[in-house]
């Protein structure tokens, strides 16, 4: 006697009829929508490196994907290796300001080899002091300026006061020859009468 064992084979179903399926059995629950994919650019120093720029890369912060001058510039005189040990260096709030310091520093290098950014300073030094001597020169002259004019205020009120006392001197010289004129012109009816009353009597 035989004995046949009859095994059944399991069916499985393709992802589209279980897809169609869930779909058709929850038709009042819809999948979110899934998230923007987010694409990190890597900063400027690394793409020119072109390394792989980590999350917490040094240099990031200082040299943005959008301003890849600033490291060229930067990377051509100190170089990478050198720019990061001073960033390192130094404490968080005063990297940006010595990442900027070192972009001033290499574009100065590159306009003049030999000095650098000393030929600058000295240069605005120059200029500052050229324009303090105008500016002591000006002072000069404003403050002689004044002087004579104060000088000619004093000149005008001293011929003024002088026209006013001659004015003054003129008239009083005229007022007594005008009482005397005044009363000498008119006489009186009874003083003429007093006068030729003795030549009838």
């Amino acid at each position: 006697m035989q004995i046949t064992q009859q095994y059944s084979t399991p069916s499985f179903s393709s992802p589209r009829s279980i897809n169609a399926s869930s779909s058709q059995s929850s038709p009042s629950f819809a999948t979110p929508p899934s998230p923007p994919s987010i694409v990190l650019s890597p900063c400027a120093a690394c793409k020119i490196l072109r390394r792989r720029c980590v999350e917490k890369c040094v240099l990031a912060p200082y040299f943005p994907p959008t301003e890849p001058q600033k490291f060229v510039i930067a990377h051509r005189v100190f170089g990478a290796s050198n720019i990061i040990k001073f960033l390192q260096e130094l404490p968080e709030p005063q990297r940006a300001d010595a990442a900027t310091s070192m972009v001033y520093e290499a574009n100065s290098r590159i306009r003049d080899p030999v000095y650098g950014c000393a030929g600058a300073v000295c240069h605005l030094q120059k200029q500052v002091s050229e324009l303090q001597a105008e500016l002591a020169k000006a002072q000069a002259e404003l403050a002689s300026m004044q002087s004579q004019q104060q000088n000619l205020i004093a000149l005008i009120c001293m011929e003024m006061a002088q026209s006013q006392e001659q004015v003054l001197h003129r008239h009083q010289q005229q007022q007594p020859q005008q009482q005397f004129i005044d009363t000498s012109c008119f006489l009186d009816e009874y003083s003429v009468g007093s006068t030729w009353e003795p030549l009838w009597a």
